[in-house]
C-alpha cells in the first residue's frame, strides 16, 4: 500500500474524539432502532425505505459527497429493498475500503418476551435494549463514527453499502453487486456483522460455516386410514419421518452423513458452563458430539430440523397419518463445497428410507462457508487496530452461523481483502427477545475501526 504522507491522528487523539462523538452516535443508533425496518415481506416495507433514508441523511452528515438510496433488479424483474450505497474517492495512490452493514432487521417476535418495547431503545446496565441495536444498526454507527471522527483526515477511499434485505437472506445481493460494481469496488472489505468473543475481548472473524437446508418428506399412504382398524402392521408418517430424522446423527449426537468435511480444531474453545448459560440448556441435558465445543460450533457440520408439517395436536384424530415433512437445516464447515454436501444430506435420506417408505428431497438454500488468510496485510493492520482500541489482542474466531453474501463479495471483487468484525457479544441476542448491544463495546469499535481507516492509508 501507498504510504500517505499527511499526518494521521494518533491513538489518544482518536480515543477523545471517539469519547466525545459518542453520545450523538448513541442518539442515531436509537433514532434508527425506533424505525420497525424490518425486511420480511409479511411486514410493512415503507419502514425499509424510511430506514434507508435516515442512513443516507447520516452519511451525508458525516462529510460523504456520494450518497445515494439504490436498488437492484433481479432477473425476475423484481426490485430489491432500499440500500444505501455512498462513496468518497481516494487520495492519490491510496487505497478505497469498502465498508458493509445492514439496516433491516428481524421481526421482533412477541412483544411479551421482551422486557422494554423492541422499537423503543432502552438503557439497562450499560446495555442498549432494541431490535436491532446490535445486528446490525450498530453496524452502521461503527461506521458512521469511524468517517466522522477522522473527518478530513480520513487517508482511505470508502465506499459505504447498507444493505436492506440481509435479514432475508439477501435475495438481491449478487445482482446489486453486478449491477452497481462501480460504485463498490475495493481494495478491503469491512463487513461489521458479526461478534466479538466476549466483553472486553475483541475478535476477528476468520471462518464461517455454509448453510445448506431441504425439505424431506416420508409418506407411506395415499390418504389416512384408521389408527385401529390398520395400527399394527401400519407406521404413522410422522413415526417413519422421525426414525428417518434419527438416522441423521449417531449414538453421541455427531452427525452421521457420510462425506462431509470436517475442517480442523480451533485454537481456542469456549467454557462449557458459558455455552450452557448462554444458551440457556436446560439441566441434565448433554452436549452432543465431540471435541472441543468451539470446532462443534465452527469446524464440523451440524444438522438442526427447524419446521415439521404433521397433524397438530388440535386437529388429531385417530387416523394414520399417510404423509410427514421436516425442513433441515445442516450448516457446514470451512472448505466445504456446498453442492457436495446438499448430495451427500440427500443420498443418506433416500438411502435410510426405514421400513421402504417414499422419501422425497427438495432442495433449499445452498450458502458458501468462508475461510480467511490470517496473514494478510488487512488483517495484521486490523488486529492490531483491535488490540491497540481494546488494551487486549483480538481472537481468531469462527462464526457457526452463515453470512452467505461473503462468498458473493469474493466471487465479484476476487482481489479484495475481506475482514469480518462486528459489534455482537454473547449477550446480545441477535434475532431473539431482548436484543441488545453493549454500548462500551460499541465506543472500542468505532474507535477500532477508525484506527483500521488511518493506518490502512
Amino acid at each position: 500500500m501507498t504510504e500517505n504522507h499527511s499526518p494521521a491522528p494518533d491513538l489518544h487523539e482518536l480515543r477523545d474524539r471517539v469519547a466525545a462523538a459518542f453520545p450523538a452516535l448513541r442518539a442515531d443508533l436509537e433514532g434508527l432502532v425506533r424505525i420497525p425496518s424490518v425486511s420480511s415481506p409479511s411486514f410493512d416495507q415503507a419502514h425499509v425505505r424510511r430506514s434507508a433514508e435516515a442512513v443516507a441523511e447520516l452519511l451525508s452528515g458525516a462529510g460523504v459527497p456520494d450518497v445515494q438510496v439504490l436498488t437492484a433488479t433481479r432477473a425476475d424483474g423484481r426490485e430489491s429493498a432500499p440500500a444505501v450505497v455512498a462513496r468518497r474517492p481516494a487520495p492519490a495512490g491510496a487505497p478505497t475500503v469498502l465498508l458493509y452493514a445492514h439496516h433491516d432487521v428481524q421481526p421482533p417476535g412477541a412483544a411479551s418476551a421482551w422486557h422494554s418495547d423492541p422499537f423503543e431503545p432502552t438503557e439497562r446496565d450499560g446495555r442498549l435494549y432494541g431490535r436491532g441495536a446490535a445486528d446490525d444498526k450498530a453496524g452502521v454507527v461503527a461506521h458512521l463514527g469511524a468517517l466522522r471522527v477522522l473527518g478530513d483526515e480520513l487517508g482511505v477511499g470508502v465506499a459505504v453499502f447498507v444493505e436492506g434485505e440481509e435479514e432475508i437472506g439477501s435475495p438481491t445481493f449478487v445482482d446489486f453487486l453486478t449491477q452497481h460494481r462501480d460504485l463498490l469496488e475495493a481494495d478491503v472489505i469491512v463487513v461489521a456483522d458479526s461478534t466479538n468473543w466476549k466483553v472486553g475481548v475483541p475478535a476477528l472473524t476468520t471462518s464461517l460455516r455454509g448453510l445448506v437446508d431441504c425439505e424431506v418428506e416420508v409418506a407411506v399412504l395415499e390418504h389416512a386410514v384408521h389408527s385401529g382398524m390398520f395400527g399394527g402392521p401400519l407406521l404413522d408418517a410422522p413415526t417413519l419421518l422421525a426414525r428417518l430424522i434419527a438416522t441423521l446423527h449417531d449414538d453421541d449426537g455427531a452427525v452421521a452423513v457420510a462425506g462431509l468435511v470436517v475442517a480442523p480444531e480451533p485454537e481456542v474453545d469456549y467454557d462449557e458452563a458459558e455455552l450452557r448459560a448462554d444458551a440457556s440448556v436446560l439441566p441434565g441435558v448433554r452436549l452432543a458430539g465431540g471435541g472441543t465445543i468451539t470446532g462443534r460450533l465452527w469446524t464440523k457440520p451440524a444438522i438442526s430440523v427447524i419446521g415439521m408439517d404433521v397433524t397438530t395436536v388440535a386437529a388429531a384424530s385417530n387416523t394414520i397419518a399417510p404423509s410427514a415433512t421436516a425442513k433441515l437445516s445442516m450448516r457446514i464447515a470451512p472448505g466445504q463445497d456446498p453442492v457436495a454436501a446438499a448430495a451427500a444430506l440427500r443420498a443418506h435420506l433416500e438411502g435410510h428410507a426405514p421400513l421402504g417408505a417414499r422419501v422425497t428431497v427438495r432442495d433449499g438454500e445452498l450458502g458458501k462457508p468462508f475461510q480467511a488468510p490470517g496473514d494478510s496485510p488487512a488483517m495484521q493492520t486490523a488486529r492490531q487496530a483491535f488490540a491497540d482500541a481494546w488494551g487486549t489482542a483480538p481472537v481468531d474466531i469462527g462464526v457457526g452461523g452463515s453470512i452467505p453474501f461473503i462468498a458473493d463479495l469474493l466471487e465479484v471483487f476476487p482481489d479484495a481483502a475481506i475482514l469480518v468484525t462486528g459489534v455482537e457479544d454473547p449477550d446480545s441476542r441477535a434475532h431473539g427477545a431482548d436484543e441488545s448491544v453493549h454500548l462500551g463495546e460499541l465506543e472500542k469499535v468505532v474507535l477500532a475501526e477508525a484506527l483500521l481507516l488511518s493506518r490502512l492509508a
